[in-house]
């Protein structure tokens, strides 16, 4: 085995240091990465997750939507239903003045009558 210089010596124990500092930094650096790559995997599972939560609120959405428009449909049905029974009504109210008009007629007719009769 050869003999070493004193500066040798020095300048290799300056790089065994110098390796032992970048392996302790690579050391630090795969640990972070490890640390990182977790964190992208819980992420990516949080992702999932909000994407299945996403899929079933639209569903639901698409659901209450179906409902939304069989609800206005029958509104719809009913507000034309309304509308018959209002003019029905119209109707109706109108048959009853005109009868109303003829019980008065009557009522009075009647009174005249009365009224004849007694003068005879």
């Amino acid at each position: 085995m050869t003999k070493l210089k004193k500066s040798d010596k020095d300048e290799l124990l300056i790089a065994l240091k110098e390796l032992d500092l970048q392996k302790q930094e690579k050391n630090k650096l795969s640990a972070e990465l490890i640390i990182a790559r977790k964190e992208l995997a819980f992420q990516r599972k949080e992702k999932g997750n909000r994407a299945a939560e996403l899929g079933i609120a639209n569903i639901e959405l698409a659901f209450q939507d179906v409902e939304k428009g069989k609800r206005a449909a029958e509104l719809g049905i009913a507000n034309k239903e309304l509308v018959f029974q209002n003019k029905v009504k119209g109707k109706r109210a109108a048959e009853l003045v005109i009868a109303n008009e003829e019980i008065i007629f009557q009522n009075n007719e009647k009174e005249k009558q009365e009224i004849e009769k007694k003068r005879t």
